[in-house]
């Protein structure tokens, strides 16, 4: 027969113990729960994990690019050259290539060097032609239209306003030995007659082959030439502008 006494005991017990499995239970569970909450939130030590907080940026520097800048220098500049090429009016044309280099470097107002020393300028012969007579000058023109400057080659706009040039004579050609000929026989005939012997054959000839010679002497050519190495002066007629990567350009070797 059951003892109604020991019921409501043994009722008592399995209660409580559910009690305790179930504090148990919830400790466990805020537990999880605090290290679930650590590793997905990160705590205040850590900022650059915080929730919200920005990725640190890991990406490498990129390089520094150089500034590209323009040099120039006003029109009505002076630019000293120095000839690499020969001309004489005996050898050379009209359109004929003629290459001379800058004697000096050529700086900007802000003492930045715009045309290195040794720079190479192209250009050519627009006119040339000999003396026509030994007391005249020869015609002599030339034109430069680009520069090259450490392998870059740029427009340049300028006047010619001085060539270092040379008269130059020939000598007695062909047809001015001719001259001195017909000149010498004039002479001797012109002696015979004046003197009436032989000491006035001498004479006469002698007195024309002098103004044979004279003949001669106004007649040759006389050559116009630019020896190489000779200065040559250009003067800027429009501004020329070069772009430069930075201002850390090496300069141009010098001339040799």
């Amino acid at each position: 027969m059951k003892n109604p006494t020991l019921r409501p005991i043994v009722l008592a017990g399995l209660l409580a113990a559910a009690a305790a499995c179930h504090g148990t239970s919830a400790a466990n569970t805020a537990a999880a729960g605090g290290t679930a909450g650590g590793s997905s939130g990160g705590s205040a030590a850590d900022p650059a994990r915080a929730p919200g907080a920005r990725s640190p940026d890991t990406r490498m520097p990129e390089a520094a690019t150089p500034e590209a800048r323009s040099l120039s220098l006003s029109a009505g500049t002076s630019v000293v050259l120095a000839s690499r090429t020969a001309l004489s009016s005996w050898h050379n044309h009209a359109g004929d290539p003629v290459t001379a280099t800058a004697g000096a470097a050529v700086v900007d107002a802000s003492g930045d060097t715009v045309i290195p020393r040794g720079a190479t300028f192209l250009g050519k012969v627009t006119a040339i032609a000999p003396a026509p007579h030994p007391s005249e000058q020869g015609t002599m023109r030339v034109s430069f239209s680009e520069v090259r400057i450490q392998g870059a080659t740029y427009p340049v706009h300028g006047e010619v306003t001085y060539l270092a040039t040379a008269m130059k004579g020939r000598g007695v050609t062909a047809g001015t030995a001719a001259k001195v000929g017909a000149g010498a026989v004039i002479g001797g005939v012109a002696g015979r007659l004046i003197g009436g012997n032989g000491t006035g054959t001498i004479v006469g000839a002698v007195a024309g082959g002098a103004g044979g010679a004279v003949v001669a002497h106004a007649t040759r050519t006389m050559d116009i030439i630019l020896p190489e190495g000779a200065t040559i002066r250009l003067k800027l007629t429009e501004p020329f502008v070069r772009a430069i990567a930075s201002k850390s350009e090496p300069a141009a070797p010098p001339a040799a």
